[in-house]
């Protein structure tokens, strides 16, 4: 648990090569592995993890980036909360935000649509919901002003 939220860590097999023909045997088997975990973990550790998991295979880390921690704590977090009346569950996946947070910068994931349909082939979003996130986000934005 991490700000009050229960993360659900991902470990995926996303690609498989090997083989230069359908009557040959393939001398190789490359998998790519696509491992989303919590933001209680640093990077450093989620490759230990993965490299530990697959001991007995060559691994090759051709890209890493970290998992952002939800900063509930952070004012500017409660008062978009507070003001938009959004609600808060942990993000299965990577976004920008991660960038934002080792910056130090304040950020949150807000948006249209069901995010467990994301890169879906059913992923969709429905117009009225992206009208309704921009009114609010102008409102936010415009608060102060």
């Amino acid at each position: 648990m991490i700000d009050g939220l229960e993360y659900r860590e991902g470990l995926n097999a996303v690609g498989i090569e090997g083989g230069v023909a359908g009557n040959v045997i393939p001398d190789r088997c490359v998998v790519t592995i696509n491992y989303r975990f919590a933001p209680d973990k640093s990077v450093e550790q989620a490759i230990a993890h993965v490299v530990d998991l697959f001991s007995d295979f060559d691994v090759e880390v051709t890209d890493q980036a970290p998992a952002a921690a939800p900063g509930l704590s952070q004012q500017i977090a409660q008062d978009f909360l507070r003001a938009t009346g959004a609600l808060v569950a942990p993000k299965f996946g990577w976004t920008d935000v991660a960038r934002f947070v080792e910056m130090k910068t304040p950020a949150v994931n807000y948006g249209p649509g069901d995010p467990s349909l994301a890169h879906s082939q059913g992923e969709f979003v429905l117009i009225d919901e992206v009208n309704q996130v921009a009114q609010t986000l102008e409102a936010w934005l415009t608060r102060a002003l």
